[in-house]
């Protein structure tokens, strides 16, 4: 008698090496996926390469040309002049100033000292 179990015995087990479970990316712009060709990173978020825009003029940007500020990207050139505009990051980008919340602190803690 032949001895030999058959194929059909035992279970084949496959690899965990070869498993395609991969998280797939998402663009931080349109919120579409991202393939490895066209992804870039900047900031610590992925966009692809079409997406990564200026957001005063909507002008392509690469990592050597851009400026980031609170999670926004510009142009160098509309950064600088966002900035010049008012003489302050808050002003210029549309944001409320720190003088103003440091002053609302400041009364704040009068009236509780009071």
């Amino acid at each position: 008698m032949d001895n030999r179990t058959t194929s059909e015995d035992k279970p084949v087990q496959r690899s965990k090496s070869f498993s395609f479970k991969t998280q797939k990316e998402v663009c931080t712009s349109c919120e579409k996926t991202v393939y490895p060709m066209e992804r870039l990173v900047a900031n610590n978020q992925i966009f692809h390469n079409t997406c990564f825009c200026c957001k005063h003029c909507n002008a392509k940007l690469s990592l050597g040309s851009y400026a980031a500020l609170a999670g926004e990207f510009y142009c160098k050139p509309h950064f600088q002049q966002l900035f010049k505009s008012k003489g302050n990051y808050d002003e210029g980008f549309g944001r409320k100033q720190h003088k103003e919340l440091w002053q609302s602190k400041d009364a704040e803690s009068i009236t509780k000292t009071a």
